[in-house]
C-alpha cells in the first residue's frame, strides 16, 4: 500500500478523503469529534510538507442536498483544531483556492455511492494527488475512496495506514494466546468474524443478543429475548467447529422489558423463563471473560455484552471493558458500539488501538478486500 512516503506534495493541491461522518445533536452542534481529531496527523503532516488541502467527507446518507447533513459543522470544528480557516465549497464548480477548503457533503453528489467515473474525473480535476485516510469509508467503493484513486498520484494516510497494519497484524502475527471478544445483536453480521478467529484465535467469548441463537441451538429456552432465527443455523455450525475454542456465558441478567426501570432478574444459568428477555451477561461470566482478556496477549474486542446503554444491563460490558483496558495485551477495539461503549466508561485512552471504522474493521478482519484500500496498492 502506498503511503504519505510515496507522494511529493510540496507546493500542491491534495485532495484527502476524510472520515468526519461525526454524530450531532438536535442544533446540529457535534457530540463526539474523535473522527475528526483522528485525521490530524495526516493533515498536519501534508500542511507542514507545503501541500494545499481539499477535504471530502460525507455525513449521514442524504437522500437529496438536506441541510442538516451539510458538513458546516465540521469545518468549523476543523477549523478550531488546526487554528486555520477551513472554507466550505458549496458545490464541486465553485472550490476556493485557500490553503484548507472542504467540499460540501460528496453524498449531496448523485454519482458518489455509485463509483460513477465522471464524478471521480471532477473530483481529480480539483487536485494533484490523493490521499485516503478514511478508513471507515474505505470498505465501499464510491467515487470519492475508489475511483478518483486511479486518476491522480495517490496513497494512504496515517489513520488508514495504522488501521489496515495494526488489523492485519494481529490476525498475521499475533501475540498470543490471542483472545476475540464478540458480541452485538445479530450471529449473521458477525459470522464471517467469527469464521476467521476459528482459524486464528485460541479463544472466542460470545456476548451480547447474539449469544441466543447458540442457546437455541443447544435447545436452551431464550424467552422474549432477541433472538435472530437467521443466526440458529450458522451458531450451530461454529459450535460444530470451534467447540474447544469457544466459550458462551454460564449466567445472565435479565429484564421484563427493554428500559432501565424494567424489573431485573439474575439468571443462574442460561434458560430464559417465558416473558424475559435476556439484556446482559450475568457476573460469572463476566468474571470468566475478564480472566480471559487478563491472560490474552492479544485482544480484539467488537460488539458490547448486553444494552449498556441502560444502566441496569451495563455491568457486563463494563467488566469487559475495564479488562480491556488494563491488559498487558495488545488491545484492539473494533469500533462501533464498542467505542461507543469504552468512552462512555472513560477507558478510551487505555486502549491500544480503537478502530475508527466498525463495518471496515470487520471486513478487513474477514479477510474481505476493502476497495478503498486495494485502489491504493
Amino acid at each position: 500500500m502506498r503511503t504519505l512516503e510515496d507522494l511529493d506534495v510540496e507546493g500542491k493541491r491534495v485532495l484527502v478523503r476524510v472520515d468526519f461522518n461525526v454524530p450531532l445533536d438536535e442544533d446540529g452542534s457535534i457530540t463526539d469529534d474523535a473522527r475528526i481529531r483522528a485525521a490530524l496527523p495526516t493533515l498536519n503532516e501534508l500542511r507542514e510538507r507545503g501541500a494545499r488541502l481539499l477535504l471530502a467527507a460525507h455525513l449521514g446518507r442524504p437522500k437529496d442536498r438536506e441541510p442538516e447533513f451539510s458538513l458546516k459543522p465540521a469545518a468549523e470544528r476543523l477549523s478550531d483544531l488546526l487554528g486555520t480557516e477551513v472554507a466550505l465549497a458549496e458545490s464541486l464548480d465553485d472550490v476556493p483556492d485557500g490553503d484548507v477548503v472542504m467540499l460540501e457533503n460528496v453524498r449531496y453528489e448523485e454519482g458518489e455511492t455509485k463509483n460513477d467515473a465522471e464524478l471521480a474525473k471532477r473530483y481529480a480535476a480539483l487536485a494533484d494527488a490523493y490521499v485516503n485516510d478514511a478508513f471507515g469509508a474505505a470498505h465501499r467503493a464510491h467515487a470519492s475512496t475508489e475511483a478518483v484513486a486511479h486518476l491522480l498520484p495517490s496513497a494512504a494516510g496515517r489513520l488508514l495506514e495504522r488501521e489496515v497494519s495494526t488489523l492485519k497484524g494481529i490476525l498475521d502475527n499475533p501475540q498470543r494466546p490471542l483472545v476475540a471478544v464478540v458480541g452485538g445483536a445479530k450471529v449473521t453480521d458477525k459470522i464471517g468474524v467469527l469464521d476467521a478467529f476459528l482459524d486464528r484465535a485460541d479463544e472466542i467469548l460470545i456476548g451480547g443478543a447474539m449469544c441466543f441463537p447458540f442457546f437455541k441451538a443447544q435447545g436452551h429456552d431464550v424467552g422474549a429475548s432477541l433472538c435472530e432465527e437467521e443466526g440458529v443455523e450458522p451458531a450451530a455450525r461454529v459450535l460444530r467447529a470451534g467447540r474447544d475454542k469457544l466459550q458462551l456465558p454460564v449466567d445472565l441478567v435479565a429484564g421484563e422489558e427493554f428500559n432501565a426501570s424494567t424489573p431485573i432478574k439474575a439468571i443462574d444459568g442460561v434458560d430464559v423463563p417465558e416473558g424475559w428477555m435476556g439484556l446482559d451477561i450475568g457476573p460469572s461470566t463476566a468474571e470468566r471473560y475478564a480472566d480471559a482478556v487478563k491472560d490474552a496477549g492479544t485482544v480484539f474486542w467488537n460488539g458490547p455484552m448486553g444494552a449498556f446503554e441502560l444502566e441496569p444491563f451495563a455491568a457486563g460490558t463494563k467488566a469487559v471493558a475495564e479488562a480491556v483496558a488494563v491488559s498487558a495485551a495488545t488491545t484492539v477495539v473494533g469500533g462501533g458500539d464498542s467505542a461507543a461503549a469504552l468512552a462512555q466508561f472513560g477507558l478510551a485512552d487505555l486502549v491500544d488501538h480503537v478502530s475508527t471504522g466498525g463495518g471496515a474493521s470487520l471486513e478487513l478482519v474477514e479477510g474481505k478486500p476493502l476497495p478503498g484500500v486495494e485502489a491504493l496498492t
